[in-house]
This record gives C-alpha cells, structure tokens and sequence, in this order.
C-alpha cells in the first residue's frame, strides 16, 4: 500500500510540475523512432509503447488515476449509504420504507448499464466515470450499515441516550455513527479496489479517462500489440492491477478482524 500510494504522489507531482509549466509531459511525448523497446534498457526500464512513449512513466499516471477515482468515488458512494442507512435503520417507519425502495430500485438495474449511462449522459470522462459508479455503488454500504443500525438501536446505550433528553439527530452522530464507524472503514478498503477495477473496465472499452494514461486504456493498447511480440506494456499494467486490488482486499480483510468486536 505504501509502495502504491508513493506512486501516485509521484505521479501527481510530475503531472502538476508539468501542467504548472505547460508543457507536454514526459509520458505524453511520442517518438517512433524508440517505439517497442523492450524492457530493462535505460532509460525505460520497463519498455516503451507503440508511440515511443515511456511505459513506467505511464504507470505511474495510471495508479494516480486510480487512487483519483477510488477516493473521489469512496467519497461519494460512502457518505450517501451511510447517511441513509442510519436514516432508515433509526426512523423506520416511512422513511425507512422509502429508503428501502430507493435502494432496491437502484439494485435491480444492472450496475454497469446504470454506471454506463451516467457516465454517457455527464460526458466521457473521468468526472463522468467518478459519478457513474458512486452513485450506483452506495447500496450495499446502505444495506449494511441499516441491518446494524438495527440492531444497535435497541441496545441499551441507546434507550439511556434517549431517556436521557436526546434527540435522533444527537443519537445518530455521537452514539449511533461512532459505534458502526468500523464498518465504514472496512467498506472503504473494500470498495476501493471496486472502483478502481470498474474504471479500468470502462477505461478499456474508451469511456474512462481521456487524453490521461489509465490502466485500463494500457491494458486495451497492449492487447493490440501482442502480435507484435511487445508483451510488456499489457503484462505490467495487469501487474499493477492485479497487486493493488489484492493489497486493498488483504488490507480489508486484516481490518475486519481486527475491528470486529466478535473477532476480540
């Protein structure tokens, strides 16, 4: 994780330095005439594209597009489930029933179409891709977080705060939250690694980021170039895929037991 979140600063910087001077930056810059070169040759280590462009320059661009889209979309999807399910877990009554309702319905569309046509409908894009699929992917947070609120509600901290004078909205941010915040972080390390396997997906079929390197669109141009011999832009992007959602979901997993009161 360290390694990852190192590469996306480093990413970030040479992508602002070079903004900030308004210049093309390295990993933009093409020349034929160094296309396909193979990887361990200074000064690409890991090769270059069919555009002579630098393959390790370009994966750092694509993991600082993917902690880009896995922050933004965390931030999106986690407040709004959270928010709603402690709604409809501690109210009940109607506004529980609408919540329901409003989670169902999103549930029974197919994601990727629902995250596809938002995505077309906002614009091609990064900040069409970020909404798309946080505002598809709250449901299960949603779920979670009502089934304990459920449950938390009828505890005895509960009752004592609520004959004690205070009121839903106090029950809800200090009683209630802090109890179900382990929950929150376990989501997020989880979900993370969702989001950033969606975007390379839609990064793939060229709904994802334009005109900025992404694994995905990495992944849909080596694949192209396999016949060719030149295995190493697609193998390391994979790679880098590959190792990020497997750290996120190891990360997750450590969390939960670790959090978990019934893993005490």
């Amino acid at each position: 994780m360290a390694l990852y979140a190192a590469a996306a600063a480093a990413g970030a910087a040479i992508a602002w330095q070079a903004r900030a001077k308004d210049v093309t930056p390295a990993y933009q810059r093409t020349n034929l005439s160094r296309a396909y070169q193979p990887p361990g040759r200074w000064p690409y280590p890991l090769g270059t594209d069919g555009l002579g462009r630098d393959v390790f320059g370009r994966l750092l661009q694509g993991t600082r597009m993917a902690f880009v889209v896995g922050l933004v979309t965390s931030l999106i999807a986690i407040p709004l489930g959270v928010a709603l399910g402690l709604a409809g877990g501690y109210l009940g009554g109607r506004t529980d029933d609408a919540i329901v309702w409003l989670y169902t319905t999103v549930a029974s569309v197919p994601g990727l179409l629902l995250i596809l046509a938002i995505a077309l409908l906002v614009g091609r894009g990064l900040v069409g891709v970020c909404l798309g699929i946080g505002l598809t992917t709250w449901v299960g947070v949603c779920r979670l977080v009502r089934a304990e609120t459920l449950r938390q509600r009828e505890l005895d901290y509960v009752a004592a705060a609520r004959a004690l004078g205070a009121g839903p909205l106090r029950i809800l941010l200090r009683h209630l939250l802090p109890n179900l915040f382990h929950l929150v972080i376990v989501t997020f390390t989880l979900r993370f690694p969702a989001a950033i396997g969606t975007e390379v997906f839609l990064s793939f079929l060229g709904l994802g980021a334009q005109g900025e390197p992404s694994w995905g669109t990495m992944i849909a141009n080596g694949r192209l170039r396999l016949w060719q011999g030149a295995w190493w832009e697609l193998t390391f992007a994979s790679l880098a895929v590959f190792g990020l959602v497997l750290a996120f979901n190891l990360l997750g997993d450590a969390l939960r037991d670790a959090l978990d009161p019934r893993c005490a």
